[in-house]
């Protein structure tokens, strides 16, 4: 089998940033991205052929990282509209019968993570497939036995993806983002170090621990700038080793939440019908009641009879 998990929080967020029309539900309130969320995950079960699915999604923004640096992610210049789709986005992967995630002081991404660490030790899953384009997961990459995939683009990287692409190996990943910084979770990175040089450090090295804090000794290939960069990353070891412990995903092994241990747990065995229609009341969105294609007891290809 394989398994998929989604980053249902980057799903929300891409659906009520496309260009779609709104969609509005009970009193008027912006549903565009729990719509679209419903539709990717359904495409995701019927067209794609997922059979075991999980959903980690950001309960809140802020999480324990926030604690480890001031300048970290926060809700702050945030769309207001999307934030109010958290809890319904919730509310609509519950009601589709799938495994849900939610993460408060971990991220959806540390539960993706850890159920990926967890679940690749299976003999019984032939592929665990991640279903982001976020540059962090990559860190999680295993050979082809975990991969991510950009389902946009119908792109899959494994371990040569993840290299031709970023410039590092998988494990190097946080490594890299320590150095070029990460804009979209709120650490610079150090001054200098662009993609280019980044990479072609980290890919060298390593590590940051294994980089030479003298230039003359660094022997990375058409790196210009390198006494500088160096004497930077000597100077600022400190703050670099405090943002790959930002970029740095966690596990079950830190405490993260991952409640199932048997990974038939994650099977997809149908939408709740009554549950299904009752959220489809409650938040005003009729249009979203038969798109279910298959309801829970009932057999395949039943769904809107």
């Amino acid at each position: 089998m394989q398994l998929h998990l989604v980053d249902a929080t980057y799903e929300l967020f891409r659906a009520h940033f496309s260009p779609r029309p709104p969609v509005r539900g009970r009193d008027g309130m912006i549903l565009t991205g729990v719509s679209g969320l419903v539709d990717s995950l359904l495409f995701l079960l019927r067209d794609q052929g997922a059979t075991h699915v999980a959903c980690a999604h950001d309960r809140t923004v802020r999480s324990f990282r926030n604690r480890l640096y001031a300048g970290y992610k926060t809700e702050e210049g945030l769309d207001p509209e999307v934030l109010a789709q958290f809890p319904v986005a919730e509310a609509a992967i519950e009601a589709l019968g799938l495994v849900l995630w939610p993460m408060v002081d971990w991220e959806a991404d540390d539960a993706i993570a850890a159920a990926a660490e967890r679940f690749a030790a299976d003999p019984r899953v032939e592929r665990i497939v991640i279903c982001t384009v976020d540059k962090d997961m990559a860190q999680c990459v295993r050979g082809d036995r975990v991969v991510l995939w950009d389902r946009r683009r119908d792109v899959v990287y494994d371990d040569a993806g993840v290299m031709a692409k970023w410039g590092v190996p998988p494990p190097g990943v946080a490594d890299r983002l320590a150095l070029v910084g990460d804009t979209a979770d709120g650490f610079p990175g150090l001054p200098g170090f662009g993609d280019k040089s980044a990479s072609a450090v980290i890919a060298r090295y390593g590590s940051l621990e294994a980089v030479p804090p003298d230039a003359a000794d660094w022997d990375v290939s058409g790196l210009r700038g390198a006494a500088t960069l160096a004497g930077t990353l000597r100077d600022r070891m400190a703050d670099a080793l405090l943002f790959r412990d930002l970029a740095r995903l966690r596990t079950c092994a830190d405490g993260v939440p991952i409640p199932e241990t048997d990974v038939e747990q994650l099977r997809w065995d149908g939408a709740d019908r009554e549950r299904w229609l009752d959220f489809c009341e409650t938040y005003g969105l009729p249009k979203l009641r038969d798109r279910p294609h298959r309801w829970r007891g009932e057999a395949a290809g039943t769904a809107g009879a």
